[in-house]
């Protein structure tokens, strides 16, 4: 084992035995998980997946997989089809994460998605409800 390699293996290590940032039970890192893989469903359209990571409440809402799909096809574009995004900040209300994502919709333009996920009794958590706000345009670089 090189020495490169042993340092390597000896961070992974005590990151894991102190529970430090590798930890995937943390909420916040656990709601990203969820959103990222959502994302990744809409844009394979795996409607089926997608709708899996929708808390009960929503899927109360939208019975089937199919409704809650051409829902989400229709109000939340940058959501559906994003060009890029990334994680903004989060914050944890009691049982609930709330997490902003910066996306770039289809069409160029810049959005904020403020994220509400809540924690199930399995101790998972599912995606509650979104809201997505047109970002004002930055100062330009």
């Amino acid at each position: 084992m090189t020495i490169r390699a042993f340092g390597f293996s000896a961070a992974l290590c005590t990151a894991l035995v102190l529970g430090g940032p590798l930890r995937a039970e943390e909420p916040v890192d656990s709601a990203q998980l969820i959103i990222r893989n959502q994302i990744a469903a809409f844009l394979s359209n795996d409607a089926a997946t997608a709708y899996s990571f929708a808390s009960p409440t929503i899927q109360e809402k939208f019975l089937n997989q199919n409704l809650f799909f051409d829902m989400v096809k229709r109000a939340y574009q940058p959501v559906f089809r994003p060009g890029n995004f990334a994680f903004g900040r989060s914050r944890i209300e009691g049982d609930q994460v709330i997490q902003e994502v910066l996306i770039t919709g289809p069409d160029g333009k810049d959005w904020t998605a403020i994220y509400q996920l809540v924690k199930q009794p399995d101790g998972g958590y599912k995606i509650n409800g979104v809201q997505i706000l047109q970002s004002a345009p930055g100062p330009a670089i």
